[in-house]
């Protein structure tokens, strides 16, 4: 997966299910264009409002570390 390590691959994963999960929503309720899971993960393909695959990957991978840094608060918190 571009030659990243598996913990930013799993970072990367989850904060792609985080983006595309709210991207959903959002663009449902406001009758936008949708993407694909894979233009979430991987970056969007080549269009007017295009984003570099980096920076969506650092993106991908900041959310995902708050996403399970807030699961393992909560697990912690609750068990």
């Amino acid at each position: 997966m571009n030659n990243l390590g598996f913990g930013s691959s799993i970072l990367n994963f989850f904060g792609a299910i985080t983006r595309y999960s709210y991207g959903l929503i959002w663009r449902t309720i406001f009758r936008k264009p949708k993407f694909t899971f894979n233009e979430y993960l991987y970056g969007p393909k080549n269009s007017d409002n295009y984003f570099d695959q980096t920076a969506h990957v650092f993106n991908n991978k900041i959310i995902g570390l708050i996403c399970i840094g807030v699961l393992i608060f909560l697990l912690m918190k609750f068990t």
